[in-house]
């Protein structure tokens, strides 16, 4: 009975223990930025288990959402009756397109390569590129269906996701 004992110890001690470290270095890193329940739940459902997964797993949520704003800009695109709101969004698709396609997994790559200063760099441009979405969208007009306040709603996260990046990664930066 007590190899029972000893043996389900040792299966749940390996069950557990990478996440607990885990968890201890995503908890020191959320501290160290200015949102840190927004970076918990960004981090925790991704479980990595190391600075440079913490890191690579801030950008993927970046590039998730931009994804998802650039599908959500295709549609609304099509939807819409307003030449001006067409042309709005025709120009945030071309803002997100070439930092979803490019620019986002060129600093995931380059995080794996440990050069987070170039990271740092791309992630500020994407929160770039959708603040210029929100500033031309807003200036042609309100529309009646919520499409404006949706896109508003999308380009504010992701300006706190990439806010929220750069915390994470300049935290890693200094050794956090």
């Amino acid at each position: 009975m007590s190899t029972r004992v000893a043996a389900a110890l040792l299966l749940l001690l390996a069950t557990f223990a990478p996440t607990h470290s885990s968890d201890d270095l995503i908890d020191k890193i959320c501290k160290t930025t200015p949102f840190y329940e927004f970076c918990e739940a960004s981090l925790r459902p991704l479980s990595p288990e190391n600075a440079t997964s913490i890191a690579a797993a801030m950008a993927t949520v970046v590039l998730r959402n931009m994804t998802d704003t650039l599908g959500f800009i295709q549609s609304q695109i099509r939807r819409s009756r307003d030449p001006a709101a067409e042309r709005a969004l025709a120009e945030c698709a071309e803002l997100y397109r070439p930092v979803v396609k490019f620019n986002i997994p060129q600093a995931i790559d380059a995080m794996r390569r440990g050069d987070l200063g170039f990271a740092v760099y791309v992630i500020g441009d994407a929160e770039k590129q959708a603040d210029a979405c929100q500033k031309g969208f807003s200036a042609a007009g309100d529309d009646d269906d919520g499409s404006t306040a949706a896109l508003t709603a999308r380009n504010k996260l992701l300006k706190d996701l990439c806010d929220l990046a750069i915390a994470v990664l300049k935290s890693l930066m200094k050794g956090g």
